[in-house]
């Protein structure tokens, strides 16, 4: 679970996060402090990358309830993270 994982971030650092072009933030529907967290794993991504701090985005961000146990909907999630990537990959020059 990511909850449990997020004091680490601040060390991995910008090596972590190199290369990156989306993040899937992840968080239990049955442990609220994974949920509270999810605005600070945010953050640090954006801050690692170098983003504006998320403000010329504004809420539309896809989200998935999936069931890793049943396999519901992990199909369309990873779908949906793989056409973002693609889509905020940079073109490479000629």
């Amino acid at each position: 679970m990511g909850y449990c994982w997020a004091g680490k971030i601040s060390k991995l650092g910008v090596a972590f996060y190199r290369g990156a072009y989306c993040c899937v933030l992840v968080y239990d529907v049955n442990i609220m402090k994974s949920f509270d967290n999810l605005n600070n794993w945010r953050e640090e991504f954006l801050i690692q990358v170098d983003v504006d701090g998320g403000n010329s985005r504004v809420g539309n961000i896809p989200y998935f309830e999936t069931s890793a146990k049943e396999g519901s909907n992990v199909d369309a999630a990873f779908e949906c993270i793989t056409k973002n990537a693609l889509r905020n990959e940079p073109e490479e020059e000629m």
